[in-house]
């Protein structure tokens, strides 16, 4: 499409009044002009115009969208409006996440001729990323964060969805770190660890006297949020009857400290996770539905590390750094980076944690070899995720914990040393447990 000189001049001018990064692209991804303030970001990349947007902001050769991530010019194309998605974008600073808003501008017949992208760094994006771990480039990960980046800044309540280990409190503290209340306190409450009887003062506070052992007032978790972020962990583990008291304080913002009667106001956002099926809970009467509504305004799902692709080695080589014995910073052979890249990792990121610290402690040199890694164990396995209706011999045996040995034998297509490498295990150990096995059943 030809350019309109005139219109361009025009649009280059209306880019320069904008104080964020902007550029105007063209529909073949080509950057037409580009702001001050977008100029600042790429430093010695001091021409930027003519070249590609990826080819700028990601040094991909190709599209987002044929990357494996979400392209919001694509997504423009298709829907007519404007896009929004969440990127990781390299600058003269370094990585950032930046929130991409795309508007498409229509010419005279409706068509799209152009699109205006405003580029806005997370605030405080490279404390998350470089103190708190939340480091990835998967697809997944993009996803999660994009909507974290999305529901940050409002006062709606969250809930964290995912396995144990996914680092559900880190997001919880990044959702608090991105929005308003960022300067306010982040209180975390881990329900399982705490006892029934104990719970309701522990989370409302308590009168002197209100109970045998309560010889002075004491502020409850709620009072120690307020103007914050109230993190529960662990949700599914809140008894029934304190359950009724934290919709009471969702619905009205209000409560009453155990052995008062005087109402109190709060004034927090809530942040839950949970790693138990709260859906069936609730269909069981184990947990209440009108509490489950309020709380899960907008869900957030954590990706298992098996889903994050080469996250695995990313991550590896931060921990490294904090778990690397005395000043020895130790690194991974390449078995090793082979051995994690293969392993399930059904403890996520907290198992990979304990994996290096546990190999930095057994390593003399300074590589980690594949002696000092742990051998895998089927029964630690996660469950299968493959499609119902899959056929046996395309599931990911390597990924089952759930099921039994027998049904693997009984159900896997091929031979004994392709099972074998399935499981993980040396041909000759897998015969020794079948033949137990055998001899269990006679």
């Amino acid at each position: 499409m030809a350019v309109d000189q005139t219109s361009l001049v025009e649009l280059v001018s209306f880019l320069e009044s904008f104080p964020e990064p902007h550029i105007l692209c063209d529909r073949d991804y080509r950057i037409l002009a580009a702001n001050t303030a977008f100029r600042a970001n790429w430093g010695e990349q001091t021409e930027v115009v003519g070249r590609k947007c990826f080819e700028v902001s990601h040094r991909y050769t190709v599209p987002c969208d044929q990357a494996g991530e979400s392209c919001p010019l694509q997504r423009s194309l298709q829907s007519g409006q404007r896009e929004r998605v969440l990127h990781l974008h390299y600058t003269s600073h370094g990585e950032s996440f930046e929130n991409i808003e795309l508007s498409p501008i229509h010419d005279a017949s409706g068509a799209i001729a152009y699109y205006i992208e405003k580029l806005e760094p997370l605030p405080g994006e490279s404390s998350l990323a470089d103190v708190q771990g939340l480091i990835g480039r998967s697809p997944a990960f993009l996803a999660m964060m994009e909507l974290v980046a999305r529901v940050a800044p409002s006062d709606a309540s969250v809930l964290l969805q995912g396995e144990s280990g996914t680092g559900k409190e880190l997001v919880a503290n990044a959702i608090h770190q991105l929005s308003r209340r960022a300067k306010q306190p982040f209180v975390a409450v881990d329900c399982s660890g705490l006892p029934e009887t104990l719970f309701e003062s522990a989370l409302f506070g308590h009168e002197r006297g209100a109970f045998t052992g309560a010889t002075t007032r004491t502020t409850g978790l709620i009072e120690a949020a307020s103007g914050g972020t109230l993190f529960l962990d662990e949700l599914g583990d809140i008894p029934l009857a304190i359950q009724v008291k934290l919709l009471r304080l969702l619905e009205t913002g209000t409560y009453r400290r155990v052995g008062s009667p005087e109402l109190r106001k709060a004034e927090l956002r809530v942040v839950s996770a949970t790693h138990r099926p709260l859906a069936e809970m609730v269909a069981e009467g184990l947990f209440r539905q009108d509490l489950f509504y309020r709380l899960n305004i907008f869900p957030i799902h954590l990706p298992p590390l098996r889903q994050r692709g080469d996250d695995v080695l990313l991550l590896a080589e931060t921990l490294l750094d904090r778990v690397s014995a005395g000043s020895r910073r130790n690194r991974l052979s390449q078995e090793a980076v082979d051995w994690l890249r293969d392993y399930p990792f059904p403890g996520n990121v907290r198992e990979l944690r304990n994996i290096l610290e546990r190999a930095c402690l057994l390593c003399d040199g300074d590589e980690i070899l594949l002696q000092h890694l742990p051998r895998q164990s089927p029964a630690l396995r996660p469950p299968q995720t493959s499609a119902e209706g899959s056929p046996p011999e395309k599931r990911d045996y390597r990924e089952s914990r759930a099921v039994s040995l027998e049904k693997l034998v009984r159900d896997f297509r091929g031979s004994r040393k392709a099972l074998a490498s399935h499981l993980g295990l040396s041909e000759r150990t897998l015969y020794r447990r079948l033949k137990a096995l055998e001899n269990q059943q006679r």
